[in-house]
This record gives C-alpha cells, sequence and structure tokens, in this order.
C-alpha cells in the first residue's frame, strides 16, 4: 500500500465568482471550506461585471464597490484575497483542493491570478493537487442513469437538498456534503489528481479543448453559457 492509501491529503473545498465566462475573467469571489474551516473573500474587480454573470450571481459593482444582491460587502484586493487563501491552506498541512468542474475554468482563472502577483510558487508549496470532482462523480455513478452531473443535480438527487447555487460559500459548502456522500476511495482520489502545471502542459498541447471548457465550468449558469458562449453541448 502506498503511501498515498494510507496518509491520503485532507481535502479542501472551494469554488471562484468571476465576472464572467471569457478567458480574462476576474474573481470577485473565492471561498473555501475544509471541515468547520472556512474562508469567504471578496474582491472588487476591476473590469465590469458582465450582464449574465451578474444576472445569474447577484454581484454588480458600483463607484468602486461590490454589492451582492444590492447590498455591500468587505471587499479585499486581489493579492491580500490570495495571499489569505495560501495561508488557509497552510495552516491544513499540503490538502487536496477539491472543486466542481475546476480543471476547465477555475484552475486557470486562478493561476493567471497567482502569476500576475508571483504567488504561484507560494500556492503549490502549500497543496498537493487538484480533485475535479465532476469526471470523479461521472466515474463513481456511471451506472446510476444520471442525465446530468451538475453539482446542483447531483446535490439534489444524491442529498435531496436544493442550495442557493452561484454564491462561492454556498457552493463549497454543498460539495463538501457532496462528496462524502460519494465517498471516493484514496486510490479513486489519486487517478483524479492534478496540479497547476500539469494543467498548464496539457493547455498547450490541447488548445481547444481547454478554450471551450470555459463554457462547460458555467453549465450551472445557462442563462450565461447562452449569451456568451455556444458551447452548450460540452454540458452532461
Amino acid at each position: 500500500m502506498d503511501s498515498f492509501s494510507m496518509h491520503p491529503p485532507s481535502p479542501v473545498f472551494f469554488d471562484l465568482e468571476t465576472t464572467g465566462l471569457d478567458s480574462s475573467c476576474e474573481i470577485v469571489q473565492l471561498a473555501a471550506v475544509s471541515g468547520g474551516h472556512t474562508l469567504n473573500l471578496f474582491m472588487v474587480p476591476r473590469r465590469p461585471m458582465q450582464p449574465g454573470a451578474s444576472r445569474i450571481t447577484g454581484f454588480s459593482v458600483r463607484r468602486q464597490r461590490l454589492f451582492l444582491h444590492r447590498r455591500p460587502v468587505l471587499t479585499s484586493s486581489l493579492r491580500e484575497a490570495l495571499v489569505s487563501f495560501i495561508t488557509f491552506l497552510r495552516m491544513l498541512g499540503r490538502p487536496v483542493l477539491v472543486g466542481h468542474n475546476i480543471r476547465r475554468f477555475d484552475c486557470h482563472v486562478l493561476a493567471r491570478a497567482l502569476d500576475e502577483f508571483s504567488l504561484r510558487s507560494d500556492f503549490q508549496k502549500e497543496v498537493c493537487g487538484f480533485v475535479d470532482t465532476l469526471p470523479l462523480a461521472r466515474q463513481l455513478l456511471k451506472d446510476s442513469g444520471l442525465q446530468s452531473f451538475k453539482q446542483e443535480n447531483l446535490v439534489k438527487t444524491l442529498l435531496g437538498v436544493s442550495y442557493a447555487a452561484h454564491n462561492a460559500l454556498e457552493d463549497v459548502q454543498a460539495l463538501q456534503k457532496l462528496y462524502w456522500a460519494l465517498k471516493p476511495t484514496a486510490n479513486q482520489i489519486h487517478q483524479h489528481i492534478f496540479t497547476l502545471d500539469s494543467l498548464a502542459t496539457a493547455a498547450v498541447s490541447q488548445a481547444p479543448a481547454a478554450q471551450s471548457g470555459f463554457c462547460e465550468r458555467f453549465s450551472k449558469a445557462l442563462a450565461i453559457v447562452r449569451e456568451e458562449r455556444a458551447g452548450e453541448h460540452l454540458d452532461v
């Protein structure tokens, strides 16, 4: 039995909300949860919220202030938020970061933000990798007859509950419960681990697939997909 199976890393569930779908979108909310430990940070983006994203998430910007459902929220700079995220991960002993459909969107946005402030190296010291629960759920539930593997649908089907999707904190809290309901083994988790560096390597060799993946990350927000991209066929 290898060391990973004997001592699997603890999972930290994370999610981003952004200004839209395009490759230059910016983060407006970063949330992470591990057990009872929670991080929830907001940022005023440096570029406008796209109308579709604003309708789905409830975020808007007026006079350099960020509002969520018309209520102002306390914000950090993007750099401050990333440093806080790294500090949060450091306290958890090199966990694995878990998110739904993160390989095609969130990880690219996060990597670009880390690179902007030369924080990628610091970040990678504190995590052992990422796991995307979309392909993991497809593997674990391949014989279930499910037609959609969107997080909302999985939570509804497996847990019998609905939640306030499109808010990063609500998403990660729901994902944590979903993950434990899926009960992946250490070996199954290991099969799905990837890193930012491996993601970058794959992006170079599979640029068209990586580009189309921006649509799939927002399959949970079909209104945005229809407005921004004609990539609905990527959804499950």
